[in-house]
């Protein structure tokens, strides 16, 4: 579906909508809608669209964290996985360098990321500049979001086209490395019942490594239309276009990372590129039925089209002074339809409150994935080991005809329900459960080519139905004060981030499954100031990791994760807002026997300690100072539990300057005491680098 088509469809839906019309009282309808945005709320928001219900924090019986817009702004955070520094339970993955890849409790996942409440698992970068906030829920979350969400969900919650005031914001920025943004946010007020709003952005992408570039533009207008009193109709497009030099790090030597080379590229500059277009057309109808039900349907169709090509280091020996290299080239199509419906009603049944929420999914995927493996003359293969020198002479290289060539279809459909009871002012009781459908069929254009004889005539299929159940028991002495224990369960079909690993033997292999045990508490100090805390249990049966001995393969494996984890967000003084969090984490194989005895090992990017601290200070009406600080104990670049990334403490820092009220200054420091650190890997050989000492310099304007 290219962007004509999109750009028709989203005509049509708009048109279809424009006939839709309703007589209800206005004066119900910020009650029922799901949702419930706080405009400006930097710290203290109260509720998260991702609950699907108007239900306050306090009352969700898990583990939410909410980074807001103005947060990601005053920090310059650039990426998901600047923001997932700042949220307890959640280490950052090199993914390969193109793809957001991240571990929430223990597990790994490329395709647990939603935006607006749909389902958003294309392997790419997610941009931050069209966003009102970027929601984290921890723990099983097949209820609310579907198949996956082990660990947990990332949810971004989008910008709408606004009806209190016209504005303009510009904002620009450039770093110590020239790396450089500009970002456009501007709201017109057609009339009472329309609004148009576009974002846009142009990155310009660079970091102390050698060779980085890159660049990324995206536009996103929205328009709102009132229908009348009672409905309300959101239209979007956006359109993305990344292009940058993919660099999987460094290798490591003596079970280490290599020392000595945090700036040397182990690629090839011309050849190692990853290029995203993506098209994303979505119409959301919200409507209040009466005082005390609403309902609301979201329709989306999206074009992504991929290109993915590396060289990368397997190994180094610093004696011999050699390299080790391996390489692909990887495309990937895809397009996606998804429909969302959900019914929330508050309704009473003598002296208990119900709130209700049941819905509808239904979802089609269509990929398209093509890989070709590096040829080395000198070597006759893909791997090639060759004198190391800086920067590398790499022999010459040509693509092999396609190892992979396989298309698929994935369809799914969802119905789910919901009840918060309220059982009194000290009692609430929430539980429910989703059932899924799953299907997947696979093209193999290979094995289809070389015919039926082995067994596989390149055509497989699999199905899973699974129930997903979800309780919570909460425990308010007060209304600012909630204690809460949980149970979920998760599950996540036999067939890869992408839907094309599957195979004779994993067809028949049953879903993975998550099961999700905690308990905490929450504390709403004031209405400026939480305190979250919680500790959990994640088991994982049936799952897969990357195989140590080859890491384009997996292995079956068993996985638990217990932890615990706190944060602290809001104003503490009028002139003092702080965001600390800390977690520990012990993750574990389960039942993996050697030699007759039980050798578990433990998790892959799973450091034990984290810990993360934002405070910011107003000096007075113009001036305020930012200090802050991210630490994370040792962790496992692998399963293999060999290579090891060592612990590191980076400190960070901001001053801010209000000109006006229309004009700000800002500059950010990262890295102050210039930490040499190793925050990320993908695998023993691909460790991400830490950026040495840098400077932001950015300036708002509004009018």
């Amino acid at each position: 579906m290219k962007l004509s088509k999109i750009t028709l469809a989203l005509a049509a839906c708009v048109s279809l909508y424009s006939h839709i019309g309703f007589a209800q009282e206005a004066e119900n309808k910020e009650e029922s809608v799901e949702r419930i945005t706080v405009r400006g709320a930097f710290f203290g928001q109260q509720v998260a669209s991702g609950v699907k219900t108007p239900t306050l924090l306090v009352n969700v019986p898990q583990s939410v964290s909410v980074v807001s817009a103005e947060q990601i702004s005053e920090q310059a955070l650039f990426s998901i996985a600047d923001v997932m520094q700042y949220t307890p339970g959640v280490s950052v993955g090199l993914g390969e360098d193109h793809r957001d890849q991240i571990t929430i409790r223990g597990q790994n996942t490329t395709a647990d990321f939603f935006v607006d409440g749909l389902r958003d698992d294309v392997q790419y970068f997610r941009p931050l500049y069209n966003l009102e906030r970027v929601e984290i829920l921890r723990g099983a979350n097949a209820l609310l979001f579907g198949r996956g969400g082990g660990g947990g969900v990332v949810n971004r919650v989008t910008k709408v086209a606004e009806f209190g005031d016209d504005f303009t914001r510009l904002s620009a920025g450039i770093d110590t490395f020239s790396a450089a943004s500009i970002a456009l946010d501007t709201n017109k007020v057609i009339d009472e019942n329309n609004a148009f709003r576009i974002n846009g952005v142009f990155d310009s992408i660079d970091n102390h490594r050698d060779f980085k570039d890159g660049e990324r533009y995206a536009i996103n207008p929205t328009y709102t239309w009132l229908v009348n009193d009672d409905t309300s109709v959101v239209a979007s497009y956006e359109y993305v276009n990344d292009d940058r030099l993919v660099d999987r790090g460094i290798p490591s030597e003596n079970n280490k990372p290599i020392e000595g080379y945090t700036d040397t590229y182990f690629g090839d500059p011309d050849f190692n590129n990853t290029t995203l277009e993506a098209h994303i057309a979505r119409v959301r109808v919200d409507h209040s039925l009466n005082q005390d039900w609403s309902i609301n349907g979201t329709f989306q169709l999206a074009d992504y089209d991929k290109v993915y090509q590396n060289l990368y280091p397997i190994g180094f020996d610093s004696t011999a002074q050699t390299v080790r290299l391996d390489g692909y080239r990887d495309t990937t199509s895809r397009e996606n339809l998804l429909f969302q419906a959900n019914v929330i009603g508050q309704i009473v049944t003598g002296n208990i409150e119900h709130t209700l929420l049941t819905g509808i999914e239904y979802g089609n995927q269509d990929t398209s994935n093509n890989r070709r493996d590096a040829f080395f003359e000198i070597s006759q293969d893909d791997q090639v080991s060759f004198a190391f020198t800086n920067p590398l002479n790499i022999p010459a290289m040509t693509l092999t005809s396609p190892v992979r060539d396989r298309a698929s279809d994935v369809s799914f459909t969802s119905v789910f329900v919901q009840d918060e009871v309220k059982l009194n002012d000290n009692w609430i009781v929430v539980a429910g459960f989703r059932y899924d459908n799953f299907d997947i069929d696979v093209n193999d254009a290979i094995e289809a080519a070389n015919g039926a004889t082995d067994g596989n005539n390149g055509r497989l299929s699999s199905s899973d139905s699974q129930m997903s159940p979800r309780a919570g028991l909460i425990y308010k002495p007060s209304e600012e004060l909630s204690f809460y224990a949980s149970y979920s369960k998760s599950f996540l079909p036999r067939s890869g981030d992408q839907f094309l690993t599957l195979s004779l033997s994993s067809a028949a292999l049953d879903a993975e499954e998550f099961e999700n045990k905690e308990i905490g508490v929450k504390w709403n100090a004031s209405d400026k100031l939480s305190l979250t805390a919680a500790v959990f249990e994640v088991e994982r049966e049936n799952g897969t990791a990357q195989d140590p001995n080859n890491p384009e393969a997996s292995i079956l494996t068993g996985t638990e994760t217990v932890g615990f984890e706190i944060q602290l967000v809001g104003a503490v003084t009028d002139t003092w807002t702080i965001n600390a969090g800390y977690s520990n984490l012990d993750g574990e194989e389960m039942g993996r026997v050697v030699d007759g005895d039980l050798a578990n090992r433990s998790l892959a990017q799973l450091p034990e300690h984290m810990i993360t601290l934002w405070n910011q200070f107003a000096i007075n009406d113009q001036w305020r100072l930012g200090l802050g600080l991210v630490h994370q104990s040792e962790q496992y670049a692998t399963l293999s539990n060999t290579t090891e990334l060592p612990e590191f403490t980076r400190i960070d820092a901001a001053a801010y300057y209000d000109y006006s009220e229309d004009l700000s200054f800002q500059l950010n420091l990262e890295n102050v005491l210039d930490e040499e650190y190793f925050p990320s890997a993908h695998n023993d050989n691909n460790i991400g680098t830490g950026a040495p000492f840098n400077a932001r310099v950015s300036v708002q304007y509004q009018f």
